[in-house]
């Protein structure tokens, strides 16, 4: 069998060159909102959440940050400028801020992972099959990227931009000690023509094209997949992945230390290459019914600990599919990338003359003393981390999206206010919320935070369970605002990433920091106790990612017809939050906002 030289696109009459490069240039730049509109709504998503004396130092910031001629007015003319320049003035700065500066180790506390439904495999070979068609499905959507002809998506009936997709394959985040890269070999010369295999720890190429370069059928990607399990059934093998969920410095200096050695480094590259990766696990330890769900979706975030799954991973890859021998399957993205629905899309795509291909080559590690140290230290900390989590993932099955819709509410406001109510109840107080709202409409568009807690929840939630209160009509004004907020996200106009422009505009510009951006109420604002994401998706999954502050949740939520799948999210190492908690909670507000809205004659909305 040759080895392919090169991956010759697939032979396909609809090939459209040039498609997706001139529908991202009819895609509208990101706008930088006016700087007036962003201090006030700035003041408006304080209110709630700060003293009034600290929201009246505020205000006195903002008013001499928007003096006519001053710092602000400057600021705002410098990112205009950005904008102008650039074909969008925030994505640079975000990959750069949200990951890649960002030191804490990427499990748990920056890649989700997505818990499919789960298989019924009466055997390893049931394992096999799937995987083999998963990988078949994934190299099918990879040649609508090659050529081109992926659908558009739309919302509210405007086009989506599409770059995320041409994103997630071929790529892999790069450790530094003091911040990382990522690399992407798509457009390279000759694009990477194999994925990697990993099972019992140990790393495998596997070419998915044949030489003329044609993918390989479903039967041929079986017959190698059998062949990488046959010679990998010894699991005492060191589990050199372990060392890509380390703190981001740690790993950093191992991987330097690592790549010293030509053999490592190849093996390196060979992973850090591959089209994705996919993990076959081994079984985890039997859970009930009602555990199952959380228990797959630790799966899917770490792996389980040292002793499990976790060294059958390689964290800093964009795109691991995990396929367990119990019929546990799903899959863990690194958030450098891409967002989560680009993401969920993958595993839809599943489809349905034998030539002999060449033995999987294995990748090989020389594991010197001070290696492996390092993948000790890494596996003691993914230990702590795998304990310090604290997981629920649930099926709310009374309802769906359709109540919310039968009352002419938007589903999500409406989760959003369960959401909202079920904190307050549990802490007495409200707290600041970031739910990510999609930036596709634009030109590289990633997110902005729709600011869930508002003036109107908080006087909603504060209510809820006082009988002496109107309620409805509260809530009605609640789920309003939560949607015009939403709206206004998802049109550029959000205040979070234009204020964050603001401050690294300043640090390039200017000798100090305004004092807007040292205040109080700026650290308060951006301290979400409540990290949340709406990710719908058509199949019955749901995806997980940890807190995003110590004292934090983090509430994933996929609403279907007639059921809500939700994963909540805690540390163990903070007394007061729990994970199962919140959860009970969550339930509860939803159908007390249930019951209140049927028991109010629909005159009164």
């Amino acid at each position: 069998m040759v080895k392919p030289s090169c991956l010759v696109k697939p032979v396909s009459v609809t090939r459209i060159a040039g498609r997706y490069l001139a529908h991202q240039e009819g895609l509208p730049k990101l706008p930088v909102p006016p700087l007036q509109q962003t201090c006030e709504r700035y003041l408006a998503a304080l209110t709630p959440i700060v003293d009034p004396e600290e929201l009246n130092h505020t205000r006195k910031l903002l008013e001499e940050f928007q003096k006519p001629g001053g710092v602000g007015e400057r600021l705002q003319k410098g990112l205009e400028q950005r904008g102008k320049k650039m074909e969008n003035w925030l994505s640079d700065w975000w990959l750069q801020t949200a990951y890649l500066d960002y030191r804490m180790p990427v499990v748990v506390h920056s890649s989700p992972g997505v818990v499919l439904p789960r298989m019924e495999f009466s055997d390893r070979q049931g394992q096999m099959r799937y995987a083999a068609k998963l990988i078949a499905g994934v190299l099918d959507f990879k040649s609508m990227i090659d050529n081109e002809t992926l659908p558009v998506e739309y919302l509210g009936g405007k086009p989506l931009c599409m770059n995320q997709y041409y994103q997630v394959l071929s790529s892999c985040r790069i450790p530094g000690t003091k911040r990382d890269t990522v690399v992407n070999y798509t457009l390279d010369k000759r694009p990477p023509t194999h994925i990697t295999v990993v099972h019992n720890f140990q790393f495998f190429v596997l070419d998915v094209y044949n030489s003329d370069g044609t993918p390989l059928t479903v039967d041929q990607i079986y017959i190698q997949l059998e062949k990488i399990w046959n010679s990998s059934l010894q699991t005492n093998k060191e589990p050199i992945g372990i060392l890509t969920s380390n703190h981001r410095n740690s790993w950093g200096k191992a991987y330097d230390n690592l790549i010293k050695d030509k053999t490592n480094q190849e093996s390196v590259r060979a992973i850090q290459k591959s089209i994705f990766t996919v993990c076959l696990d081994a079984p985890m330890p039997h859970a009930s019914d009602d555990m199952y769900r959380t228990r797959a979706g630790v799966q899917m975030l770490h792996g389980g600990g040292s002793r499990w799954n976790s060294g059958n991973r390689w964290f800093d890859k964009t795109l691991q599919f995990i396929i367990g021998e119990d019929g546990t399957c799903g899959l863990i993205y690194e958030h450098a990338p891409a967002e989560g629905p680009p993401i969920v899309c993958f595993p839809m795509m599943v489809r349905t003359p034998m030539v002999p291909l060449r033995m999987p080559q294995k990748l090989h590690f020389n594991i010197t003393p001070e290696i492996k140290m390092d993948i000790e230290e890494a596996k003691q900390n993914m230990n702590i981390m795998v304990h310090d989590l604290d997981m629920k993932v649930s099926v709310f099955s009374h309802f769906g999206k359709d109540f919310p819709k039968s009352q002419k509410m938007s589903p999500d406001a409406f989760i959003q206010m369960a959401l909202q109510l079920a904190y307050y109840r549990i802490h007495k107080r409200c707290c600041p919320t970031y739910e990510s709202a999609s930036l596709r409409m634009f030109r590289l568009g990633r997110t902005d935070t729709i600011r869930s807690m508002s003036i109107d929840s908080d006087k909603f939630v504060k209510a809820m369970d006082d009988p002496n209160i109107e309620k409805v009509a509260l809530l009605d004004k609640a789920v309003k605002a939560h949607r015009a907020y939403a709206d206004m996200a998802i049109r550029g106009q959000a205040i979070d990433r234009h204020l964050l422009g603001l401050k690294l505009q300043a640090i390039e510009d200017l000798a100090a920091l305004p004092e807007i951006f040292m205040d109080t109420s700026y650290a308060v604002a951006l301290h979400f106790n409540l990290s949340t994401s709406q990710v719908p998706a058509k199949t019955n999954c749901v995806m997980c990612f940890g807190p995003v502050v110590s004292d934090g949740y983090g509430v994933c939520y996929n609403p279907m017809d007639t059921h809500i799948n939700f994963a909540v999210s805690a540390f163990n190492s903070c007394q007061d939050t729990n994970a199962a908690r919140l959860a009970q909670a969550l339930e509860d507000a939803l159908l007390d906002i249930k019951t209140l809205l049927e028991q109010t004659p629909k005159a009164k909305l």
